[in-house]
């Protein structure tokens, strides 16, 4: 990327580097007992991130100082996730036009090294509505009633229409089916419909029980699509090892899967699907930390990457 901000493949248009300031900010998941975790910093509404710099030998190498400098915390696995580039997207009294480059990094909690300024949350703290391992959450029980009336509140029957079935897709009602994939398609019509703090709807804003803890400017949009991409992509790619320590349980792994998309997995299923895939190996090794009897240990097989195309962990969801 040099000073006019061109080699990013949603910001392609020539943007001088006096007319747009340019941010590289990241999204660092780990999954720890179970829970699927973000690390930010400030009053845990913030993502890593800081300004591109001309000193900087790539975007990746400038993103990753900035996180371990905000942090303490080195970055593994890392892969481009968006550019966030729209006028009004930091707020209409900023004169500056403000473009931030987004990373997904995937990693293990105990890899970080500890800083004052950081802390690892669970993300459904940002989005409750989005974890149905025990259920259905109680929380779409109001958010759902508010979105049709917001959609019924349009002033013509087109834009009813298209409000209802748009909220009824995203968020599984009038027979539909809830897709954990649809992350940010919900987060955006909780804006649109100001039932988020972050849309400035005022008194009509969802409690934030329901509406989720709020982020500055749209660090919680950027973590919304970090959520959707991650819950695709671990269907056909193996990336969810990268969140394993090096030897884990099957059942560990499950409840990872599991965590991330925040929905159960048939697990005779799931295990068949593992050992079809030759995604693992046995370490030769048991572990008491089940509680029960020893369960085997496994660890990635690295060279099914170099064998073939891997299909991934797929979820086979326990559908109710």
């Amino acid at each position: 990327m040099d000073h006019q901000a061109k080699g990013t493949r949603q910001g392609r248009a020539a943007l001088k580097a006096d007319e747009a300031k340019v941010d590289l900010i990241a999204v660092v998941v780990a999954v720890n007992d179970s829970e699927p975790c973000l690390l930010t910093i400030g009053n845990a509404d913030t993502l890593p991130s800081g300004p591109y710099a001309l000193e900087h030998r790539s975007l990746q190498s400038g993103l990753r100082g900035w996180v371990e400098q905000q942090t303490g915390h080195p970055l593994g696995y890392i892969e481009q996730l968006y550019t966030f580039a729209d006028r009004d997207r930091i707020g209409a009294e900023r004169q500056e036009r403000a473009i931030s480059i987004s990373y997904l990094a995937l990693t293990r909690k105990e890899q970080a090294t500890g800083s004052a300024n950081c802390g690892w949350r669970s993300w459904y703290e940002y989005f409750p509505w989005e974890d149905h391992r025990s259920g259905t959450p109680v929380v779409l029980d109001i958010l759902r009633p508010r979105l049709i009336e917001w959609a019924e509140g349009a002033s013509d029957a087109t834009t009813r229409r298209e409000r209802r079935q748009r909220a009824a897709i995203a968020f599984g009602f009038d027979d539909r089916n809830w897709n954990e994939e649809l992350t940010l398609q919900r987060y955006e019509l909780l804006y649109e419909s100001a039932l988020i703090e972050e849309a400035g709807g005022g008194r009509d804003v969802a409690p934030a029980a329901v509406s989720g803890k709020a982020m500055i400017a749209d660090h919680r949009r950027i973590l919304a699509t970090g959520i959707a991409r991650l819950r695709s992509k671990i269907k056909y790619r193996p990336v969810v090892f990268e969140l394993m320590r090096p030897s884990f349980t099957l059942l560990q792994l499950q409840r990872t899967v599991e965590a991330l998309a925040g929905r159960l997995i048939n697990k005779p299923n799931f295990r068949r699907l593992v050992e079809q895939q030759e995604l693992v190996e046995e370490t030769g090794e048991t572990s008491l930390e089940t509680g029960g009897r020893p369960a085997k240990l496994y660890r990635f097989r690295h060279a099914v990457l170099d064998d073939r195309a891997v299909a991934g962990t797929k979820l086979p969801l326990a559908r109710a």
